[in-house]
């Protein structure tokens, strides 16, 4: 079964995984609504508005109609309804679409996890697979995360990493660490993945779930 961003996140929070908050909206007037809503909880001045659909590459997709990306950023309150209007209703073409694209109900607006800190954002693909050849479950993931994660897996395979999780024993600390520890991480930012790494994991046996792919998980400028 195919869900949307939205869905997933929401199974990925009652597990207590780290997500970006936000709500999603069917029309630009909804959108608008519930950015405002978002910035009273969150604090955000800056939103970012995803078209929700079953294909990946949204934020370098194209939507026919209007020329918008899949994936834009609102810079304040003011700019929501016009950036939702010129995604919904819509036919987004991505890399995973057909030519004619898939139309879009529905629009998901998110908090902007981009902001300043201490350090730099960092984007990272992980992914939670069941491989069957080897009767175990698998932890993919690559300190390249974003949009082209296609591309590092084929022209720098050496930044993909495995780590292998026998199901009947479960994911262990030390798999969590050395995660952390593959993705370049130290300090809080080592600490907040390691722990994310196993709420994602529970999620995943949790909701029976065949596979989990996030990208790009992010790690952000104060290292949550």
């Amino acid at each position: 079964m195919n869900i949307h961003e939205y869905q997933g996140k929401s199974i990925l929070k009652r597990f207590g995984v780290a997500i970006q908050n936000g709500y999603v909206a069917d029309s630009p007037e909804q959108a608008h609504e519930v950015a405002v809503q978002l910035a009273e909880e969150t604090g955000t001045g800056w939103f970012v508005v995803k078209a929700q659909i079953h294909a990946g590459g949204r934020g370098k997709g194209t939507v026919t109609e209007t020329g918008s990306h899949g994936v834009v950023l609102a810079k304040g309150l003011d700019e929501v309804k016009g950036k939702a209007q010129g995604i919904l209703g819509g036919h987004l073409v991505t890399a995973q679409t057909s030519a004619q694209g898939k139309q879009v109900s529905k629009v998901l607006i998110a908090e902007d996890v981009y902001g300043p800190g201490d350090s730099e954002p960092k984007e990272i693909y992980m992914s939670v697979l069941l491989d069957r050849a080897n009767g175990c479950n698998l932890i993919m993931y690559s300190p390249q995360g974003g949009m082209d994660i296609e591309a590092v897996a084929e022209e720098t395979p050496e930044l993909i990493f495995k780590e292998s999780i026998d199901p009947t024993v479960g994911l262990q600390g030390f798999q969590a660490r050395r995660i952390a520890f593959n993705l370049g991480l130290s300090g809080k930012a080592f600490k907040e993945m390691a722990k994310f790494v196993v709420s994602l994991y529970n999620a995943y046996v949790g909701s029976d779930a065949t596979m989990f792919e996030i990208n790009p998980v992010l790690k952000t400028a104060d290292d949550r």
